[in-house]
Order: C-alpha cells, then structure tokens, then sequence
C-alpha cells in the first residue's frame, strides 16, 4: 500500500461513494454510513430522548434546587458568588441565561469556567464559518461533480470525476484552514492578554498561592526557615518544608473515620431512647419524662454494642465506650508522630518546599531561574499552586524514583490508547452492520430484522457504544497519574488533557473511522491486494455520516441528559434517604457540589472540530452537524455552569492554551487527507497546492509556539514592575502607541460608509495584537459592575502559618456534631465528651417527630462544622 492509501484508510475515505467513472461500479453495502435512514434513524430516539429529559427537568426542577439550582442559594457559595434567581417558577431559569452574561461567570467562579464557554463559542464559530466558506463553492460543485453517487453522497467530494473541479477544493482548503490558523492565534494572543490582565490584577496578586512557589527534590537544608534567603534569594519571606508522613495520613483518616463512627453510635442510642420514650407514653403509663429518668438498667439495654474484629476479636463492647476509647488513643499518637517528625534528615532528598515571596513578581523571578546547580534539586516546581489541589504523599518522592514512574505513567496510558482500539474497531465495524450480515453466515439472521431495525442498528448503536466506551478513559488516566507521582491535581489534569486529546483523536475518530470501512474492505483485499488503493477509494464507505449520527447522539441526548442529571438526583435521593444517616454525613452530601473534569471535556469537543475539519472540504455537511451538537451542549453547560457545578480545578486558564494549540491536529489531518485523495486521483496541481499549504501550517506552528510559549507560562517582567508600582520601561511608548491606534481608528470612521457599530468589532477580531493587549484588557475587565478591584482576602498570622504545611500535621479533632433530641440524650452526650476534652455540638441538627434527623440547610451560620473557605 502506498502511502496516499494509508492516508485514505486513516480518513475513511470519503471517496466511498461511486464518483470515478473509470473505476467499475459495484453497488456500495446496503448498510452504508451513507444512508439517510442510518440518520434518521439516529435522529428520531435521540430526539424523543432529549425531549422527554427536558420535560422532566422542567417538571422537577424546583422540587430537588439542591440538584439544579444550588448555586443561587446554597451556603458554602458566598452570597457575593451566587447566581441570581428571580422566582422559583417552571421557566425562571431561562430568563436567567437570557440576561445573565458568560462575564459572570468569569467574575463568580474560576478563569478556566469562563474559558470552557468562549472554548465551545469558539468550536461553534469555526464550524460557523466553514459552513459560510465551504457550502456556497463545494456542495454545488460536488453535486455536478459528474459521479453516480446519490443520497448525501452526492454533495462530497466522492462524486466529483473531473480532476479540474478539484482545484476548488484546494482553494477552499486555503481560505478554510488559514481562517482557522488566524483564529487559532488570535485566540492566543487574547488568551496571553487576558491572563496577563487577570494575574496581575490587585485581588491575584494579593492572594497568597500568587506569591508561593513550590520546589520538588529539596535539599534537606532548604527546608530550614534560616537557610530561605541562601537557597531562594533576599525575597523569600517563608517555607513550609513538606516531609513523608504516610504513617501520620492513615491516624488521621482513622481518627476522622472514629468521629463518624461515634456520632452514628450516638445517634442509635438518641433513637432507642425516643423509640422507648414514644413506646410508653403510647400505653398512657409512662412515669419517663427523658433519658436521666431511666432507670440504669434500662440505660445500659438501650445502649448501642458491636463485636469487635480485632484483638481481642469476638469480644462484644459498648460503642459508645469503645468509640472514645479509640479516638483518644488517636489522638496521643497522632501528637506523638507530629513531635517525633521534626528529624527530617533521613528523607534522601524526597521531600519539596513551599516558599513565599515579598511579590508577585519575585514569586516569578524564582520560578524561572535556576536554584541549585545540584541535578534534580528542586526541580520541577510549581507557581499558583493551591493548598487544596496538593496530593501530599507524592511530594515525598526521590527524584530518580519520580521519573521512573513518570515513565511508566506515559508506558501504561499508551497501553491503555493502544488496548482500546480492539473494542471500538468492533464498534466501528458495526456501522457496517447489514454488510456484515451479508458477508459472515452466523450473522446472516440479522437479515431477518425490519430495515428499520437495521438502520437504527448501523446509525444510532455505535455512535452510542463509541461515546460510552470513551467516558471511561479520562478516570483511568487521571488515576494512573495521581498513582505514579503527579504533585497537584492540576497538573495531573493537564497531562490528562493532553493524552485523552491523542485518546480521541486516535480511537473515536481515525480507529473508528479506519474499522467503519474495514468490514466492507477484508474479503476484497483477500483476493486481490493489489486492487488496495481501488477498493479503498471506491468500497470503503465514507464514515462521514456516522459522524453525523455521532453528533446527534451527543448533541441531544448527552447535553439533555446534562441538564436532566438524573445519575446525580438518584444518587442523592437513595444515599440521603438509605444511608446518610448523621448530621455530618447528610451536611457533607447536600453541601457536595458536582464539579467539571478539564482534561475530559476540553479534549471531548475539540475532537468535533478535528473531525469536522478533517471532513470539511471533504464532506462539509459535517460542519453543520459539529456546529449544531457543539450548540446544544454550549447550553446545557453554561446552565451547568450557572445553578449546579462548582469546579475543583483551576489550571489559570492553560487548559484553554493546550485545548488552541490541539486544534491544529485537525488541520494536518485535513490536509493530508486532502493530499491523499488528490494524489490518488492524479491531480497534480491541486496536490501541490496542498503540499505548500501543510509546509506553511507546519512553519505557522513552529512560529506561534516559538513567540507564544514564553508569554503563556510566565507573566512578562516589565507589566509585573508596572503593577507593583515600579518604574516599567517604555510605558509612555506604549501609551503613545495606544493613543495613536486610537486615532488611527478614529480616522477610519470619519472615512468609512460602514458603521463603527460593525467596524469595531472587525477591528478587535483582526487586530489581536493591540485590542487584545494587556492593558485593553485590564479595562475589559474593570469596565463590568462584577468587578471588584478589592475583592481580596485577608490572612491572620495563624491561617498564613499552616497554609502550606500537610494538614496532617495541622488538622484538629473535628467537632462531634449530634442532633437534638427531647429526651435529652444529646445533652448529656455533649457534656460527657466535653469533659473528656473531645469537642462536641448540637447546634444546627436535630430530630424530628418521625426520628429523622433534620440540620439547618438555609442558615450555615448554626452548622458547627461548616468553615469560610478561604481564597488562598
């Protein structure tokens, strides 16, 4: 096989359609991609389906607001943060998202949330303005392109026999993939502006992680507060050394599980007295106003018990009892291994070091140099970094052991890509379904079946199989990362955004598309493998339309489903009703917000525009479907985004970077695609004009990265100085020059019949460079009432002492939170654990009549154990 054949195998060679005269004609698989009743037959249960999840959330809405509208009202959400909500009516919401901008978000939640969104305009505006380029000059051409094909086939490129027709293709090639290119690098240059804008900024910049770096592989003398100056220079204020202390996490975790334990055993007792209490006030003769009127006898039966199933097993004790036992027990040895860890001489160079800076702009001089001239010595290292998103027991990690398991994370995901072509080949394959059953005997009772049967078959089951098969992979990527060393979750999230954009690439579009065709291709192949490059441009079926259908599988039922969020409201409703049984365990799950995995949905849908660039001037009705399925799930997350997720990982806006740069794949792959094809048919000119178009992306690449790198991972020294009040260099320059621009476009106005009302945004789409700046940024930012120049925390000297140290050597005993009872069983609880130095509360829950425990889920102020939480 030649390599022009390799490149359409790897396309799916949407040359399946009958188009080139000269080639014999055999009539194409019954179950061909092609097929409108494949897509029909996708669109009609998936529309039904999105329907029906739509109706039901309407219904239900407001009767479960912790599932779809927590965050207008829920307490760990500062009043300041939450979303607006008018009324409470069927149809509020959608005032909401009327009237409500994507800037609030920016505002109220994360950079990164905000990002996702202009992400998925982004997405949305491309396939936009592929459809503006690519139907107007290649539908029409395609369709009088002089080929047999029919049905949908007949507007791609597949139908097109006259080798001169397909200069049009190259040249929408060129005015297609160089607006992409711009956009790509405007966008970058925004993003460069924004995030330069937003860092430097007065409520960043006096946030403590802006000035916080943290080294991994720390000479033991760097951990020391005395040697910070000698190790991290004149500007370093603080260190908090991080050391092993694998044996303290598991006390902890042991003694936080001991306090649930404790507070379930109290609660039985509190129940068993109200049971016993009710039982004998019903018979009319109860002489028990509450528990201390017990007789003891009767106290000690009512007393919950369990055997224990460690030394001395089999023996039966008094929870309660036992339960303080414990944790007191726990306790003296949790102090004792926090006052022994102080040696941390042996650790062999595993251990890192927090360090804060006078500024900002030390924090990012420190990030950048070289610290110690030892190899490995701190380094990596990590800026911004919060305390919440550090996996502490992987900072303890030699750094040769490191990046072996480095290694050997990248070994296994590679394997896990690998092994996950075998079951979407057969996914793949299935499109094929009637063609299967006409080629293999044991399949030939599929034959039996409605046609209407087998269309939904070959339409709507794969897309679906494939979608379900590829939700799983982001968890076993995150996992094996977080397994083999990965420091933040951040940057375990952004190595998961990177490989599961390969994942998607690879398996859901080009081993899809590859297996889509394989069925139809193997037995041909068999007999005569010379007739490769024929068969695969002739027979092999364009999976253009199972990525149609693919689209409107995801499109309807994924976004529908993601406002519906059945999955979750189960959840809630069977854990809460079954199983949730404490204060703490029913505040914990109510005060649990769904979260967004970057890694996962970033890759997800930028693979919609790689494929619907690879197809674009090949088949461009897919750019119409990407762009309406990327529609759909804008809105379900921006909904998402506004009531119900709270995300938990803030790269600072590099997801939205790597998601840019990730784009371009989509263009060499249509660019060799295109290459392919044009070779394949002959068409000298057109196939030049390809080859200097891919040598132009690559040098485009190579530029971009080359000039944008630098400005995206640190924060440029002359707008640091000039935020920090320092004297900047060329700042009147720059004033001048901005000033100038503005005359400049002044001038255009007064000479242009075209309004400024559509000029200017012309102007700030073409000319990034100056209207995507730092400082038009910065009054883009301010020019909004959301924005709140002091909105920044502050710290009390004992918050700044332990922000960066492990919370096992921090964390206190939580509070034993129980509910009130009548019977007085609570009062008598808390007094006994206060008097045994244990914390203890029964502020904010109580039971009720029915016994159920109840807690103040409208006032968080009675909660004993909900705490502020803190802007690090």
């Amino acid at each position: 096989m030649d390599a022009q054949s390799i490149i359409l195998s790897l396309m799916g060679s949407t040359e399946g359609s009958k188009g080139l005269n000269s080639w014999d004609e055999k009539p194409k698989p019954r179950g061909s991609a092609h097929n409108l009743a494949a897509i029909v037959s996708a669109f009609v249960p998936t529309w039904f389906t999105a329907c029906l999840f739509i109706a039901v959330f309407v219904l239900i809405r407001n009767r479960y607001p912790k599932i779809y509208s927590p965050r207008t009202f829920i307490g760990t959400i500062p009043e300041k943060h939450r979303t607006p909500s008018a009324s409470r009516s069927y149809f509020s919401w959608l005032h909401t998202l009327r009237v409500v901008p994507d800037k609030f978000i920016l505002y109220h939640e994360h950079l990164d949330s905000y990002l996702y969104l202009r992400f998925l305009r982004t997405l949305i505006f491309l396939c936009v303005v592929g459809c503006c380029i690519t139907w107007p000059i290649l539908i029409p051409i395609n369709a009088t392109g002089g080929g047999t094909s029919s049905q949908l086939d007949r507007i791609s490129i597949g139908n097109v026999s006259d080798k001169k027709k397909l200069y049009a293709h190259a040249v929408a090639a060129y005015i297609y993939f160089g607006f992409v290119m711009f956009t790509i690098a405007r966008e970058r240059l925004w993003l460069i502006g924004l995030r330069q804008a937003w860092n430097l900024s007065k409520p960043a910049t006096k946030r403590l992680s802006s000035k916080v770096v943290l080294f991994l592989s720390a000479p033991t003398a760097a951990l020391d507060q005395e040697n910070a100056e000698r190790f991290f220079g004149d500007d370093a204020l603080r260190v908090w050394p991080a050391t092993r202390a694998d044996k303290l996490h598991s006390l902890v975790s042991s003694r936080d599980a001991t306090i649930e334990e404790l507070e379930a055993a109290q609660l039985k007792l509190i129940r068993n007295v109200k049971q016993k209490l009710d039982k004998s006030g019903n018979k009319g003769n109860s002489v028990f106003s509450g528990y201390d009127d017990l007789p003891n006898h009767m106290k000690k039966s009512l007393r919950p018990t369990h055997t224990l199933k460690t030394p001395p097993t089999g023996k039966k004790v008094d929870s309660i009892d036992y339960y303080r036992e414990q944790l007191k027990e726990k306790e003296e040895e949790i102090q004792k291994l926090r006052d022994s860890n102080a040696d941390a001489e042996s650790h062999g160079g595993a251990a890192a070091v927090f360090v804060e800076f006078k500024t900002q702009g030390a924090a990012q001089r420190a990030y950048q140099q070289i610290a110690s001239a030892e190899i490995l010595a701190l380094n990596p290292r990590y800026t911004s970094v919060l305390p919440g998103e550090v996996i502490w027991s992987n900072l303890t990690i030699a750094p040769a052991k490191r990046i072996s398991q480095q290694g050997l994370a990248t070994t296994l995901v590679v394997a896990v890509i690998v092994f996950w072509s075998i079951p979407i080949s057969f996914v793949g394959a299935w499109s094929n379904v009637q063609y299967l059953a006409n080629t293999y005997k044991w399949l030939n009772w599929l034959n039996a079946l409605p046609e209407s049967v087998l269309s939904l078959l070959a339409g709507l089951v794969p897309a679906a199989l494939l979608s379900a098969l590829a939700s799983f992979v982001p968890n076993i990527f995150r996992a094996i990362f977080k397994a083999f060393g990965e420091p933040t979750n951040t940057s375990a999230e952004l190595k998961v955004l990177k490989w599961y954009f390969v994942f998607q690439v690879l398996q859901v579009f080009l081993v899809n598309t590859v297996a889509s065709g394989a069925a139809v291709v193997l037995s041909q192949v068999a007999n005569n493998p010379a007739s490769i490059p024929t068969i695969l441009a002739k027979n092999l079926p364009s999976a253009a339309n199972s990525y149609l259908n693919y689209f409107i599988v995801q499109g309807l039922t994924s976004a529908s489903n993601n406002m519906l969020n059945y999955s979750d409201l189960l959840s809630y409703i069977f854990f809460d009703k079954f199983f949730d049984r404490t204060p703490r365990q029913k505040y914990n799950r109510f005060t649990q917000l769904k979260g967004i995995q970057w890694g996962k949905v970033f890759p997800k849908y930028g693979n919609f525009l790689i494929i619907a660039l690879a197809y674009s001037c090949i088949a461009p009705l897919v750019l119409g479907f990407a762009a309406l399925g990327l529609s759909f799930f804008y809105f379900s997350y921006r909904y998402m985004l506004l009531f119900t997720v709270s995300p938990k990982i803030d790269t600072k806006g590099h997801c939205y970077t790597l998601a840019l740069q990730q784009i371009l794949g989509g263009i060499y792959i249509a660019e060799l695609c295109l290459l392919g094809l044009f070779g394949l048919r002959q068409a000298k000119g057109p196939s030049i004009m390809m080859g200097v178009l891919f040598l132009g992306t690559v040098l485009f690449n190579a530029t971009t990265n080359k000039y944008f790198d630098p400005l995206e991972k640190f924060l440029p020294a002359d707008l640091r100085a000039e935020e920090e009040g320092e004297e900047a260099p060329l700042l009147d320059d720059r004033d001048a020059e901005e000033g100038l621009l503005e005359s400049h476009v002044h001038r255009i106005v007064e000479r242009t019949p075209v309004s400024s009302k559509y000029l200017s945004p012309l102007a700030r789409f073409f000319e990034p460079q100056r209207y995507a700046s730092h400082r038009a940024m910065r009054a883009w930012l301010r020019e909004d009432t959301e924005w709140d120049e002091d909105d920044f925390p502050h710290y009390s000297e004992e918050q700044l002492r332990k922000a960066y140290l492990d919370p096992a050597f921090t964390s206190q005993t939580p509070i034993v939170w129980l509910p009130r009872d009548e019977g007085g069983v609570t009062k008598k609880a808390v007094r006994d654990l206060e008097d045994n130095e244990v914390q203890a509360s029964d502020k904010g829950a109580w039971i009720d009549e029915q016994g159920k425990v109840q807690w103040s889920t409208h006032d968080f102020s009675q909660v004993p154990i909900f705490k502020e939480a803190v802007q690090w």
